[in-house]
C-alpha cells in the first residue's frame, strides 16, 4: 500500500506509511509553531487507535509550549488506545524531558522504525506519494 501525504502544519512534513503517520518537525517547537502543530496533531489523534511518530531530529529548540503540544498529543493518542512515539537522534530531547520531570513519559526512539524509514519525507510544503519497502 502506498504512503500518502496529507496537509501538514507549517514547518513540518507528513506521510502515512502502513497506517502510521510520521510528522517531521523542521523548525523550532516553540510558542510560534505550537498552535498550528497542536491543531494538526489534534486531527491526527482524533480517530480510534491513532499511531503517530513525531520526528524531532531537525529541531534545535523546544520551549514549554512545545512540550505542552507533545504532552497533549500523547494524552489524546493514549485516550483513544493509540500511541505516539518521538524520534530524536541526540541526547538533547531525553535530557530536556529529564530536566522537566517527563522522563519515561514518552517513547523516544533514536531513529525511525525501519518500515517507516524506508522512504524519506518530502520537504515541508510539498506533497507526493511514497511506497514503503
Amino acid at each position: 500500500m502506498a504512503g500518502s501525504f496529507t496537509s501538514p502544519a507549517p514547518g513540518t512534513s507528513e506521510r502515512v506509511v502502513a497506517g502510521t503517520t510520521v510528522v517531521a518537525v523542521c523548525d523550532d517547537l516553540d510558542l510560534v509553531s505550537a498552535a498550528p502543530l497542536s491543531a494538526r496533531l489534534d486531527l491526527l489523534t482524533a480517530g480510534p487507535r491513532p499511531d503517530v511518530v513525531i520526528d524531532l531530529r531537525a529541531v534545535e529548540f523546544i520551549d514549554c509550549s512545545g512540550l505542552g503540544v507533545l504532552c497533549r498529543a500523547r494524552n489524546r493518542a493514549l485516550q483513544r488506545r493509540g500511541r505516539l512515539r518521538l524520534v530524536a537522534d541526540s541526547a538533547r530531547l531525553p535530557d530536556l524531558l529529564d530536566r522537566v520531570g517527563l522522563q519515561g513519559v514518552f517513547d523516544v526512539l533514536a531513529r525511525l522504525p525501519e518500515v517507516l524509514g524506508a522512504g524519506q519525507a518530502p520537504p515541508p510544503g510539498t506533497h507526493g506519494t511514497d511506497t514503503p519497502g
